[in-house]
């Protein structure tokens, strides 16, 4: 597709959204058409599903069930937003992606890897980031800092599921970059945010310019 599809990924507290933020500010700076979203989420409808799935307050959420959920979102996210941005030529910046559901449900919750792969590739209807910056950082920095957010933010479900947990996810997240070293870029999360969103944009503009 003529647009340009970027993604952040990591676990809790790994800067991913800062960077997010920031990486999008400076591509629009400089002139591009730049949309960025997040996962769950980016629709009303994605919204709504991300609200429901990471509500602490509410009754338990099977595996299976926040599972679905993910995909459902993830289905009106690339359909009714993501295809027609980069069809348009714009560059996305997504916060999470399929990568945060092959982390966090199979890397954290077990699903059996076949069939969530199946899964994540039909819900995403192929769709794969051009270029995934993967800010890995120790769970206990992770979780500090999540902790640590200005009120308002708090701690949802996937944050209250313990270290272990979170464990896993890192070291899928990791398995993931080394199975895919042309797509994914680890960065070290516990860099300065300026750091980081330098090396990230330099990375970005050197793609741009290959193009």
């Amino acid at each position: 597709m003529p647009g340009l599809f970027l993604t952040l990924e990591g676990i809790e507290g790994s800067g991913k959204s800062t960077q997010a933020v920031r990486l999008a500010d400076a591509l629009a700076a400089e002139g591009h058409s730049v949309v960025r979203t997040r996962e769950p989420g980016g629709t009303p409808l994605a919204e709504r599903i991300r609200h429901v799935v990471l509500d602490a307050k509410q009754e338990p959420v099977l595996p299976e069930t926040e599972l679905l959920l993910f995909l459902a979102a993830r289905a009106q996210h690339v359909r009714a937003h993501i295809r027609p941005a980069l069809a348009e030529g714009r560059i996305v910046v997504c916060d999470r992606f399929t990568d945060a559901t092959l982390a966090y449900q199979g890397g954290g919750r077990r699903v059996e890897p076949e069939a969530l792969s199946r899964l994540c590739e039909w819900a995403a209807g192929g769709l794969w980031p051009d270029r995934t910056y993967l800010l890995d950082l120790p769970v206990e920095t992770g979780v500090e800092r999540a902790r640590e957010r200005p009120s308002g933010f708090g701690v949802d479900r996937m944050e209250r599921q313990g270290n272990d947990f979170l464990e896993s996810v890192r070291r899928e997240y990791l398995a993931i970059a080394r199975a895919h070293p042309n797509r994914v870029m680890v960065l070290d999360g516990s860099q300065g945010a300026d750091s980081l969103a330098e090396t990230i944009l330099s990375d970005v503009k050197s793609r741009l310019a290959g193009r």
